[in-house]
């Protein structure tokens, strides 16, 4: 596991937890910020994978 990988996962939660509470609170700002903090996060978490992908194919030659 890469920090990538690491912090993608991190910001992915820290992104679902704003999201709702913002929809409890009613908050539609803090709400869609949470969206997009999620979707960063998933997206660092593909880079991460991508990473692991690359560096297991060199391993193995």
């Amino acid at each position: 596991m890469n920090k990538d990988q690491v912090k993608g996962t991190v910001k992915e939660a820290a992104g679902k937890i704003q999201s709702k509470t913002g929809e409890l609170v009613g908050n539609k700002e803090q709400q869609a910020k949470g969206l997009l903090k999620e979707a960063e996060g998933k997206t660092q978490k593909k880079v991460g994978n991508a990473k692991e992908v690359v560096k297991d194919a060199v391993d193995k030659m």
